[in-house]
C-alpha cells in the first residue's frame, strides 16, 4: 500500500466510520472521535484485504472494497459500543 492509499484511506476511514454506525442498529453509546476512529482502522484493514481479494482496482468506483470497509466499520462499531456498555 502506497502512502495515496494510506491518506486516502484515512480521508475515507471518516466517512466509512459514520456509514457503519448507522448501519449498527440503535443508540450507539461511542463518541465521534471513537467512530472516526473506528473509520480509519475499518477503511485500512477493508483497502488491504480488497487488494488481497484483486478485488481493489476496478473500472469505476470499488463497490466491493467501499461494502467491505462498511462492513469491518460496523463491527467495529458494535464491538466497542458492545466494549463500552460492559463497562
Amino acid at each position: 500500500m502506497e502512502i495515496s492509499g494510506i491518506i486516502s484511506a484515512i480521508v475515507i476511514g471518516i466517512v466509512i466510520g459514520v456509514l457503519g454506525r448507522l448501519v449498527v442498529p440503535g443508540r450507539q453509546r461511542i463518541g465521534v472521535l471513537w467512530t472516526i476512529l473506528v473509520g480509519i482502522v475499518a477503511a485500512l484493514i477493508g483497502s488491504a484485504l480488497a487488494q488481497g481479494l484483486d478485488v481493489s482496482d476496478t473500472d469505476g468506483v470499488d463497490w466491493i472494497e467501499w461494502l467491505i470497509q462498511i462492513a469491518l466499520a460496523a463491527v467495529g462499531v458494535g464491538a466497542l459500543d458492545r466494549a463500552k456498555a460492559r463497562r
